[in-house]
């Protein structure tokens, strides 16, 4: 299964078992950072799908911020990617800091080995927080959609559960 169609299986698996629906569309994953009906931007992911933020309450949200040029990102992406992989009550996505898009970011994604979605566009909009000083940094978004914690270094996935206590 190729990697895209890997991230939307697992996300609309995720997605459904909260009871939600989710509807394919063509050209990326839709995040609405918003509510249903409130206007907001959508974000786009690199595979496919639609959802809106509201369909992580309740769950929560791992984003993190890395660059191929990031030796510590490069060293935390195998454990981000465990992480996606064991914990179904947890979302990992990533936004790529360098700004890379298209066919470069797809080319990024599977060189670097990252089995979890990567946003196109940045969500700290939406939340309010600075841009990442130095990398990596992992922002967790609590299941109630609130701001929790903005760590900046390299994380593994026990450091990341232990930060959601």
């Amino acid at each position: 299964m190729s990697a895209a169609l890997n991230h939307t299986a697992t996300l609309t698996s995720a997605w459904r078992r909260s009871g939600s629906a989710v509807a394919l569309a063509a050209g990326g994953l839709l995040l609405l950072w918003g509510c249903a009906g409130c206007g907001a931007e959508p974000a786009k992911v690199v595979s496919g799908g639609v959802a809106a933020l509201d369909e992580w309450r309740g769950s929560w949200l791992v984003i993190n911020y890395w660059a191929e040029w990031c030796e510590p990102c490069r060293d935390e992406i195998p454990e981000l990617n465990a992480l996606h992989h064991t914990q179904p009550e947890v979302a990992v996505v990533g936004v790529n800091f360098d700004g890379v898009s298209g066919d470069k970011l797809n080319a990024l994604i599977a060189r670097m080995g990252i089995e979890f979605p990567v946003l196109t566009s940045d969500p700290r909009p939406h939340w309010g927080y600075a841009a990442p000083s130095a990398l990596p940094m992992t922002v967790l978004i609590g299941p109630n959609g609130v701001l929790r914690e903005r760590l900046l270094g390299p994380q593994t996935q026990e450091t990341l559960l232990a930060a959601m206590q």
